[in-house]
């Protein structure tokens, strides 16, 4: 899926087909890459050490062991599949942002509910998935969407209006410890005064070299 995915820009699903020669395990646009401009994309970047548990033998442990896992592939994936692209098509943050959230954290479930469980979330993570929710609680809305693939590296999707703000965030919230100047890699991101009844809502105390960069 995810090789066959990478072949086309933009919104990609992956149809995986029933052929045993995987012939008709396809990659369809659901969207082209100049579809929703205003997109961001974040990765903070936690950690960079080999996995204990790799995801390709991982995802076999839970198809045989997870009810929920067999569950979700044979229900809620549909459901939702159809709802995210209506999402996409629509440019519709606040949906697409916590639909985003919601399968992320049940794929995380499905991890837990293995069996021997597998966690691929750590302490840090946790803390940012509770940053993105403090700081929606605070703007009334969705702003930030988390994701978790098999790692604890988080990927944000914002809007472009949002991404220095967020940042800042970040920044505060995890101190780079000693790459201040390489912090954010990638496309440039602008300063931004956060306004006290912010700091506020999302600080708590900070933890100094958490995060090693954010690319965006």
């Amino acid at each position: 899926g995810s090789a066959c995915r990478s072949m086309l820009g933009g919104f990609v699903q992956w149809q995986r087909g029933e052929r045993p020669d995987g012939r008709d395990s396809l990659a369809h646009q659901v969207a082209p890459e100049t579809h929703w401009p205003e997109l961001r994309v974040l990765v903070l970047v936690v950690s960079g050490e080999k996995k204990q548990v790799g995801s390709t033998a991982g995802m076999q442990t839970s198809v045989d062991t997870s009810p929920l896992l067999k569950h979700r592939a044979e229900v809620v994936v549909p459901e939702r599949l159809a709802l995210m692209m209506r999402h996409i098509r629509e440019r519709d943050f606040e949906g697409f942002g916590q639909l985003t959230m919601q399968d992320s954290n049940q794929f995380h479930a499905t991890c837990l509910d293995t069996f021997p469980p597998i966690f691929y979330l750590n302490d840090l993570s946790r803390h940012i998935i509770a940053l993105a929710h403090r700081f929606n609680a605070h703007h009334g809305c969705t702003k930030v969407a988390y994701t978790f693939d098999a790692g604890p590296n988080a990927v944000i999707f914002t809007l472009a209006d949002t991404v220095a703000e967020f940042v800042e965030v970040v920044r505060r919230s995890f101190p780079p410890a000693a790459n201040g100047d390489q912090f954010v890699r990638g496309l440039p991101v602008g300063s931004a005064s956060l306004p006290e009844e912010l700091l506020a809502a999302v600080m708590t105390e900070p933890v100094p070299g958490a995060v090693r960069y954010i690319l965006h």
